[in-house]
């Protein structure tokens, strides 16, 4: 897989995980069914799995395309701020849209 191809599947793949908390609305990581509507505090814990799961993803396939740059805290600063960025609109959706009937 190209450099370019691995950046747009990252990209990908953190627009949908960090969705995912706010459109499963009882499923915990998509696996396990709660009887009652999540938490928004459930829904904060999987957007932070979900962020490491991403992590891990792009952390693999910059070692498979070579070697792994060492990151500062500013890498994660931003990388967790541009996560919640793509989480904007599961949040809206979820808390903030009307739903009339």
């Amino acid at each position: 897989m190209s450099q370019t191809a691995s950046i747009w599947l990252v990209i990908v793949v953190a627009l949908v995980a960090a969705n995912l908390p706010f459109v499963l609305d009882r499923a915990v990581l998509g696996v396990w069914q709660r009887p009652t509507s999540k938490p928004l505090v459930v829904r904060l814990a999987e957007l932070l799995v979900f962020y490491l799961l991403v992590g891990a993803l792009g952390l693999a396939l910059e070692q498979r395309l070579g070697r792994i740059a060492p990151q500062g805290w500013e890498f994660y600063a931003i990388t967790a701020t541009l996560f919640l960025t793509l989480a904007f609109p599961g949040f809206v959706w979820r808390y903030l849209a009307r739903r009339h009937g």
